[in-house]
């Protein structure tokens, strides 16, 4: 997994309240056996009329959110079934950081076990940054985990808090696989011992 430490992006507002994990990555896209190529399908039924043609009424079809790795939602953000992939399709689609009131707890988990940086702030930090990025087309903010802070370049400063030991796997980019690697040479010798 790739570390987190500090990223600058460009934000994305999505104005919608409980977005569920089907939203996020309809059923029908969970055939793949792999982590990649889910970006594609990110908010299919939202980002697609028929025939696959581009909705321009959905927030992420605009030219101004291209390339965002950003994104802010509403309250209870990643409700519904507890799939992982709703977190790899994000990932996969660019997005590093996640910003809302409040997530569902599974998708929040799995945010972390997938190098992705959820972060609830209050719902006025919230609305805050949706008008910014109104205000604003382009607006950036930058994200630093090592500090706990978003900033941006008009003066907004902003503590976030992040379980530390949910903080240090970001940091040193490690999964749950990852941590169990840090302990292989321990396992080997458990394994050896054990014949």
């Amino acid at each position: 997994m790739q570390p987190f430490t500090q990223h600058t992006g460009l934000v994305a507002t999505l104005d919608r309240i409980n977005v569920d994990t089907d939203q996020i990555i309809p059923k029908q896209f969970l055939k793949r056996i792999e982590r990649t190529g889910f970006g594609q399908f990110l908010f299919f039924d939202w980002r697609y009329l028929e025939e696959s043609q581009e909705n321009p009424d959905f927030e992420l079809n605009r030219p101004v959110y291209q390339g965002a790795s950003i994104l802010v939602a509403k309250r209870n953000f990643g409700c519904g079934s507890s799939r992982e992939h709703a977190v790899w399709a994000l990932a996969d689609y660019g997005f590093r950081v996640v910003i809302a009131p409040s997530f569902a707890d599974i998708f929040f988990n799995n945010c972390f076990k997938n190098g992705v940086l959820p972060i609830c702030l209050e719902e006025s930090q919230v609305e805050q940054l949706f008008r910014n990025t109104s205000d604003e087309p382009g607006y950036q903010i930058r994200v630093d985990l090592a500090a706990g802070t978003i900033t941006d370049e008009k003066g907004l400063r902003w503590s976030f808090e992040v379980d530390s030991f949910r903080r240090q796997c970001l940091l040193d980019g490690l999964d749950d696989i990852g941590l169990t690697l840090a302990h292989a040479d321990k396992i080997t010798a458990y394994e050896e011992r054990r014949g």
